[in-house]
C-alpha cells in the first residue's frame, strides 16, 4: 500500500507544470519505503528480550565451555570422594617360560620350557592419613562449585550483552521511526510549497531549499536504517543465529518498561544483596574454602600414614611332576661319616633308603588332577598392616604447604580486587543512572520548546512571514531533540535496568 500511493503522488506530481522536484530524489525516496516494507516482511518472527535470553544462554559458545568444565570438576569430585572406599582389584596371568627361570610351583631354577598360570586379588585401604582424602574431597567439592559459580557468571555476562545489544536495536529502531516520520512532514512542505511556488507567493528558491533538506532527511533515514540493520546483525551474532533464521524484535513500550525506585536502588544496599547473588562473588568464596582445605592436605603429607591390605594368590605349572609310583631297592651306607650310635662298643652308621619314582607332568587336560587341584594347593592368603612414616622427602612437604598458603592469600587478594571493583561499578551505576535520568528529564522540557517552536514556525510559513530556510532549521532542532530524547530515555532505562542486574533481579524488559 505504501508503494502504490508513493507511486500515485509520484504521477500526480509528474503530470503538474512545474515540476522541480528531482526524479531521482524521490525515487530513491520510494525505494526507500518499499525496502522498509520488505525488510518488515522479512523480519516477521520478532523475539522478545526473554526469547533472546534463553536463547543464547542454550546456544552460547563460552556457555557451553564453561558448562564442560564444570562437568569436569563435577566428575573429579566425584572420584575424590570414592577414594575414601577400599580398593579391590583382581588379576591373572598366562604364558609360556624358555631358558633357565624359577617355577613358581617348587622355587627352583629349571631350564626347560613350562607353561605357567596366576590368579591374584588385591584389596587395600587407608586407616589413618591425617585427614588428607577427606579434604582432598572437601578441596574437589569446593572446586565443582566454583566452576558452577563460573556458568552462572557466563550466563549472566551473556544476559547483559544480549540486553545491551537489544536495548541498541530498539533505540535505532525507534530513530528510524523518528527519521520517517521526518520524511513525512518534509514531504508535505515540500506540497505545500510546491502549491505556493506555482501561484507565484513564493519564489523557486524556497522549493528548492526544501528539495535540500527532503534529500537530507532521505541520507539520514538510510543512515538510520544502517544502523538498525547493524544493530540486529550484532544481535544475531550474539545470539549465534544462522542467516537464514527470520528474525527481528519486540518493541516493547519502553514508557511502560518496569523500574524500581532509586530509594530501592541505593548503592550501599545494593552492594550488599550483590556479594550474595553474583556468581563472581560466590566462585571467589568457594575458590578461598578450596585454598584452606589445600592447606590441610598439604599437611597430612608430613605424618604418618596407617594401611590395611590383604591379598589372596595361587598359580600353575605345567613342571611339576605328579609322582604314580616307586619301589624300595634297599640301603645305601654313607662311607666316611662319623658313627652316629656307639652301643656295646659297636659302631652304627647313617645310611640311605634307596627308593625308583616314577613322575608325569600335568597338564590342562588332567583339569581337576592338574590345574584344579595344583591351584588349591597353591592357594595362599595374606592381611597386614602397614606403616608409613615420612623422614625425609627434599622438603617436599615443607614447600607444597608454603605454595598452599600463598594461593589462599591469592585467593583472599582476588576476592578482595573483584568486590572492590563491584562496589565501583554500582556506585558508578548509581551516579550514571542519576544523571542519565537528569538528562532524560531535561530533554523532555527541550522536545516541547522545540515542539512549539516548530508549531509557530509552521504558521509564521504558512502566511509567509518565515523563510522557508528557518522553517527547516526549527524542523532539524526538532528532529534532534527528539532523537537525542530518545537516546536519554533508553539511555536512563538501561542504567537502572543494570542496577537492578547488580541487586539479582535478572534483566527484564
Amino acid at each position: 500500500m505504501q508503494f502504490l500511493s508513493a507511486c500515485l503522488k509520484f504521477r500526480e506530481l509528474a503530470r503538474k507544470p512545474l515540476f522541480l522536484f528531482n526524479m531521482k530524489k524521490y525515487l530513491t525516496l520510494i525505494c526507500c519505503v518499499c525496502i522498509s516494507q520488505a525488510f518488515a516482511q522479512r523480519a516477521s518472527d520478532n523475539w522478545d528480550l526473554r526469547h533472546c535470553i534463553e536463547h543464547a544462554l542454550e546456544y552460547n559458545i563460552s556457555i557451553k565451555q564453561a558448562d564442560i568444565q564444570a562437568r569436569i570438576a563435577a566428575l573429579q569430585a566425584k572420584q575424590a570422594k570414592n577414594n575414601i572406599y577400599p580398593s579391590l582389584n583382581g588379576s591373572s596371568s598366562t604364558g609360556v617360560r624358555f631358558g633357565r627361570s624359577i617355577d613358581p610351583t617348587t622355587n627352583s631354577f629349571s631350564t626347560s620350557q613350562f607353561l605357567y598360570q596366576n590368579f591374584g586379588i588385591n584389596a587395600g585401604a587407608q586407616l589413618y592419613n591425617f585427614g588428607r582424602l577427606k579434604n582432598t574431597t572437601l578441596v574437589a567439592k569446593f572446586n565443582a562449585e566454583a566452576a558452577l559459580a563460573d556458568v552462572a557468571r557466563a550466563a549472566n555476562d551473556v544476559s547483559f550483552n544480549v540486553a545491551t545489544y537489544y536495548l541498541q536495536v530498539l533505540s535505532s529502531k525507534e530513530q528510524l521511526k523518528i527519521s520517517e516520520v521526518q520524511i513525512s512532514q518534509t514531504q508535505n512542505q515540500f506540497d505545500i510549497t510546491r502549491k505556493r511556488v506555482e501561484a507565484g507567493v513564493l519564489p523557486e528558491l524556497n522549493l528548492a531549499e526544501v528539495e535540500a533538506q527532503l534529500a537530507t532527511d532521505s541520507s539520514n533515514y538510510y543512515a538510520s536504517k544502517g544502523n538498525y540493520e547493524q544493530s540486529l546483525l550484532n544481535l544475531r551474532a550474539l545470539l549465534n543465529l544462522e542467516t537464514d533464521v527470520l528474525f527481528g524484535i519486540e518493541t516493547p513500550a519502553v514508557d511502560q518498561i518496569p523500574i524500581e525506585s532509586f530509594a530501592e536502588l541505593q548503592p550501599e544496599m545494593v552492594y550488599d544483596l550483590a556479594l550474595q547473588y553474583q556468581p563472581l562473588q560466590k566462585a571467589n568464596e568457594f575458590r578461598i574454602k578450596s585454598a584452606q582445605k589445600s592447606i590441610l592436605v598439604s599437611k597430612a603429607l608430613m605424618y604418618p600414614t596407617i594401611s590395611l591390605g590383604g591379598n589372596l594368590s595361587t598359580n600353575f605349572s605345567s613342571s611339576f611332576k605328579k609322582i604314580t609310583g616307586g619301589s624300595f631297592l634297599g640301603y645305601s651306607p654313607i662311607t666316611g661319616s662319623e658313627p652316629i650310635i656307639t652301643l656295646s662298643n659297636v659302631n652304627y652308621y647313617v645310611q640311605n633308603p634307596i627308593y625308583k619314582l616314577t613322575q608325569t607332568s600335568r597338564g590342562f587336560d588332567q583339569l581337576w588332577d592338574g590345574w584344579s587341584r595344583q591351584l588349591d594347593n597353591n592357594f595362599g592368603q595374606n592381611l597386614g598392616i602397614s606403616l608409613s612414616i615420612p623422614i625425609y622427602n627434599n622438603h617436599q612437604a615443607k614447600i607444597n604447604i608454603q605454595q598452599a598458603k600463598l594461593n589462599l592469600k591469592s585467593a583472599e587478594l582476588q576476592k578482595q580486587q573483584s568486590d572492590l571493583t563491584l562496589r565501583q561499578n554500582i556506585y558508578a551505576a548509581y551516579t550514571n543512572a542519576i544523571t542519565a535520568l537528569q538528562k532524560f528529564n531535561a530533554g523532555k522540557k527541550l522536545v516541547t520548546s522545540a515542539q512549539k517552536a516548530y508549531d509557530f514556525a509552521i504558521k509564521r510559513y504558512e502566511v509567509g512571514l518565515l523563510s522557508s530556510l528557518d522553517l527547516i532549521t526549527n524542523q532539524n532542532n526538532l528532529l534532534k531533540a527528539k532523537v537525542q530524547q530518545l537516546s536519554n530515555q533508553y539511555d536512563y532505562v538501561f542504567k537502572m535496568k543494570l542496577l537492578e542486574f547488580y541487586k539479582g533481579r535478572g534483566l527484564k524488559l
